[in-house]
């Protein structure tokens, strides 16, 4: 709703009053749009890591009116989000200091959705953990900001396709999977009474852009792995949709929380494949079902992120998106 909007119903309330038996009904309407309203307007938030997701999220903070704090490693996207619009636009390395004085640290809302430097055990550490231990020095002033850091569903094991959710075990967790729970801790050790630190563990990021199985299935190049594997996702939009929703509506929780952030349709790799196989009339791909001992084959809850926050994807099946992209 705009302000203009606001200002008429206003009018309207003070000449109209007595004489409307429905007044009291519109008026609390109202109260509430008015409450939603500046919970959104002149919002200030920085993203850090604007890879996949964090561009998108940029993308639709500005479409909201907020101003926008960016930061990135690579030049590239860095050109990329000034032309989207983002005015204040940092590069550098998140686990060094030298960033610290470049953004402003009086920020209602930070996300820090960085990537893997590398895919090695030295870029986790170097972009998850010591990451999030500079973006915890540099936040130490501040006394009132919502907090998000997406971590991943890579931190549970479970091999035997049973249903976790966020109190289920990491024991015998890969040594990646180790380092991410290690930057979880730094972030929820942030948490205090005006400081909300909210950890999203997403399922298997795609979308526009990012659909390697349509890509494997028109070359016809045998998979690697089981067929029979379950498969978490979760569409790049939804992600930032269950971002923007614990930003605002975190700060009615008592304290930042952990959620697992997964469509919960946990359709195995064969059904997706064969599914787009026969949208696009050819033949299914074979699987070599060659997989290590252990592989994580389990089905990950987001019941939790949907009963407390009120999140759900619009994307509720990987039919639904697939079928868009192989449109497009």
């Amino acid at each position: 709703m705009l302000p203009q909007q606001m200002n008429t119903i206003c009018i309207l309330y003070a000449t109209h009053a007595k004489e409307w038996p429905c007044v009291q009904v519109v008026k609390r309407k109202s109260r509430r749009l008015w409450t939603e309203y500046k919970q959104n307007m002149s919002k200030k938030i920085t993203i850090l890591g604007c890879g996949y997701l964090g561009e998108k999220l940029a993308s639709s903070c500005l479409s909201m009116g907020w101003e926008v704090f960016a930061f990135t490693r690579n030049e590239g996207t860095a050109s990329t989000l000034s032309k989207l619009g983002v005015q204040h636009v940092v590069t550098g390395r998140l686990e060094e200091r030298s960033w610290h004085d470049q953004i402003d640290r009086d920020q209602d809302y930070v996300v820090n959705c960085v990537g893997a430097a590398a895919p090695s055990l030295d870029g986790y550490r170097q972009s998850y953990l010591q990451g999030m231990e500079s973006v915890r020095e540099w936040l130490s002033s501040q006394k009132d900001f919502t907090f998000v850091f997406t971590s991943s569903t890579s931190v549970y094991p479970q091999s035997q396709g049973e249903l976790v959710d966020e109190a289920s075990s990491h024991e015998s967790v890969s040594e990646r999977g180790q380092v991410l729970l290690e930057a979880e801790k730094v972030c929820m050790s942030q948490n205090k009474e005006n400081r909300k630190c909210f950890v999203l563990r997403l399922a298997g990021l795609y979308g526009p852009g990012r659909h390697l199985l349509i890509d494997k299935v028109k070359a016809g190049e045998a998979l690697k792995g089981r067929g029979g594997r379950i498969l978490n996702l979760t569409h790049r939009d939804d992600a930032v949709g269950a971002i923007l929703d614990v930003l605002r509506k975190g700060h009615l929780l008592p304290q930042g929380k952990i959620y697992n952030v997964s469509d919960n349709e946990w359709a195995k790799r064969r059904e997706i494949v064969e599914w787009i196989a026969g949208h696009l009339s050819l033949e299914v791909p074979a699987f070599d079902n060659l997989e290590r001992e252990g592989t994580p084959n389990r089905k990950v809850s987001s019941h939790l992120i949907r009963e407390e926050i009120g999140w759900a994807p619009v994307y509720n099946s990987f039919k639904e998106a697939y079928q868009e992209m192989l449109a497009s």
